[in-house]
């Protein structure tokens, strides 16, 4: 499928605050099962605008995708409460049954908060939905297997630290790890490392 091409965008011409954003969005280290990529982001909500995406495989079945956008708008914005805001959604395949929990929804979004904490990722304002979909079949269908998915959509503000620097790479370590936790992937031992994503190597022999 074709990409939407977007303007070209002289790199010197970009905030330096921004510029160093976006690399440390690029360096963060994800698990092996995420191939990551970039992606066209919205041009028209914030001043400047990053955007991955991402795909979760197991076995050689796609069990979760999601996007990460990052946005930035030096002059500040009121409903961000800062200068930079993450958008992300995450979607996976999940058992039917689980689809009937009425505590699934608030589980889903414990999976981002905590995530955001164990990776030391600070932020204000956050905000987002939790959505269940489940699907049977009936008549011809009937034989189909039942489905059912879950959706992520949160979005939430980074905060500089003491010296008013920020850093990005804890915030989408944690959106992949959300990513991960919904499309059932057990989470990595405490003390090992994750080896890097298979970013960019999709197709390749």
């Amino acid at each position: 499928m074709a990409a939407r091409q977007e303007p070209r965008v002289d790199p010197a011409a970009l905030p330096e605050e921004f510029r160093v954003a976006v690399a440390q969005m690029r360096a963060a280290r994800l698990r092996p099962e995420i191939f990551c990529e970039e992606m066209p982001a919205p041009q028209r909500i914030a001043p400047f605008s990053s955007a991955l995406s991402a795909d979760v495989t197991v076995d050689g079945d796609d069990v979760g995708t999601g996007r990460l956008v990052l946005l930035h708008d030096p002059a500040g914005n009121d409903a961000w409460a800062g200068t930079f805001r993450c958008v992300a959604y995450a979607r996976a395949e999940i058992d039917p049954e689980m689809a009937n929990d009425p505590l699934l929804g608030e589980v889903g979004w414990t999976w981002l908060t905590e995530a955001l904490a164990a990776h030391g990722a600070v932020y204000v304002a956050p905000s987002g939905t939790v959505t269940k979909v489940s699907s049977e079949s009936y008549g011809s269908m009937g034989d189909e297997d039942a489905t059912a998915q879950l959706e992520v959509r949160a979005s939430w503000t980074p905060v500089a630290d003491d010296n008013g620097r920020f850093d990005l790479e804890p915030h989408v370590e944690a959106w992949a790890e959300l990513l991960c936790t919904a499309s059932g992937l057990p989470p990595v031992p405490e003390g090992v490392a994750p080896l890097p994503s298979r970013r960019g190597q999709r197709g390749r022999g």
